[in-house]
């Protein structure tokens, strides 16, 4: 996002060479020999509850980012098909900024202020005590590791004896398929047909690199294309979704293969930080053996505090599908030692289905808010945002974690999960 001169920050290899940040305080170089306190970290947004708070943080957003976020802009009902039927007028949702997030990734790199829809007191600033303990520790780096979306049709065969046959016919006519599958979207590609024989049903697999959008819609028009072409030339009667691809639920298969962009984020911590937020090193281990316990005891799949609460704050925020975040809040999470008392965080989010075109990302505030992010344009704006809400989403675990720990949970909630804050 060059929105604004660029500054420096700490590379987050830990050995001192600068990165780009788009916001533009003061540059600091933030280095594990010379912590800075809170204060002195450039871009992190002025607090305060009243009226007089909210106007300066605006205008704190429009000096470091270039977006001035006054007001709300509403779409002309015209603008409105493809994204809700039978309107009748719109929901106001407060929406607040977590900042500063430092990130070196595959697509996301340097500093951005995240905007987050949400109603749960603490959430927004529980995320940027969090970005403020990664930032102290020089960032965070991602790494993109893939982009695919599935459509997954069945076809009814007659009994088991076609299943040989019927994959013989599919596989000897890919070109064929994807061209047929293609000929409905400017931006898909048709990556691959992956085959599943279940009983007399055969689901076809059909997997897209979707480009800049979520693609459910893209998907889903593509297959259906490929799968008319496939009853044409076969007999056999289909179901366009057959449920395999798990869209929308959480499954087995949602935690190894995903829908969407997967996505890895890594962090160290240092003695100081942790103390910061109130934890050790072996308080945090301590801890984790308690929730990966707890975790396989319920049956969760992987292993999270509350990805959820991340993802649905910025779905919102930003025009995403917030029903996907029921398949998208699955992930495995890490803590090990680092340096004796310091600490290496990871976490995968192995389906994240978002995107920076079309649906919601229409909407004017939503857009604007991929403004904000540097994410409105770009030929992989959709993967920079993945690392975007991925780096944010270990930001509000690694806080969650530190106030069970450190027993601060229920002081926080009391003092800002309720109307009367002082």
């Amino acid at each position: 996002m060059d929105l604004k001169p660029q500054e420096t920050l700490a590379d987050p290899s830990h050995e001192g060479r600068p990165v780009t940040s788009p916001l533009q305080p003061a540059a600091v170089t933030v280095l594990d020999s010379e912590l800075p306190s809170v204060r002195s970290i450039p871009g992190k947004p002025p607090g305060g509850t009243q009226a007089k708070d909210r106007d300066r943080r605006i205008r704190w957003v429009e000096k470091n980012t270039g977006v001035d976020l006054t007001g709300t802009p509403l779409p002309e009902t015209a603008e409105l098909p493809g994204i809700i039927e039978n309107h009748v007028g719109f929901v106001p949702l407060p929406m607040s900024i977590a900042s500063p997030l430092v990130v070196q990734g595959t697509y996301a790199q340097g500093e951005f202020a995240v905007p987050l829809a949400t109603l749960e007191g603490t959430l927004t600033l529980s995320m940027t005590r969090g970005l403020l303990a990664l930032a102290m520790s020089g960032g965070c780096r991602t790494v993109h590791l893939k982009q695919e979306l599935s459509r997954s049709p069945a076809f009814v065969l007659p009994s088991i004896s076609e299943t040989g046959p019927f994959l013989e016919w599919v596989n000897a006519h890919l070109g064929m398929l994807r061209a047929a599958a293609e000929s409905t979207t400017r931006y898909g590609r048709l990556l691959r047909i992956d085959t599943v024989p279940l009983q007399n049903w055969m689901v076809l697999d059909f997997v897209y690199d979707t480009g800049n959008a979520a693609g459910q819609n893209m998907v889903t028009l593509a297959t259906e294309a490929a799968c008319q072409v496939i009853q044409k030339e076969t007999g056999y009667p289909y179901y366009l979704e057959s449920g395999f691809n798990s869209d929308k639920k959480p499954s087995r298969r949602t935690l190894s293969a995903g829908r969407g962009h997967a996505v890895s984020v890594e962090a160290q911590l240092s003695r100081d930080v942790l103390e910061f937020l109130g934890l050790t090193a072996q308080s945090v281990l301590d801890f984790q053996q308690l929730a990966v316990t707890t975790a396989q005891a319920i049956g969760i799949l992987g292993n999270n505090l509350h990805v959820a609460n991340a993802l649905t704050a910025i779905y919102l925020a930003t025009g995403q599908d917030a029903a996907c975040v029921a398949e998208n809040a699955v992930a495995f999470t890490q803590a090990t030692l680092w340096e004796e008392e310091g600490l290496t965080l990871r976490m995968t989010l192995p389906s994240l289905t978002v995107g920076t075109v079309g649906g919601g990302t229409r909407l004017p505030a939503q857009q604007r808010n991929l403004t904000l992010l540097g994410c409105q344009e770009g030929p992989h704006a959709a993967r920079k945002l993945a690392e975007i809400i991925a780096a944010s989403a270990l930001a509000l675990e690694l806080s969650l974690m530190a106030a069970v720990v450190s027993g601060t949970f229920a002081t926080a909630h009391e003092k800002y999960g309720r109307k009367s804050q002082g």
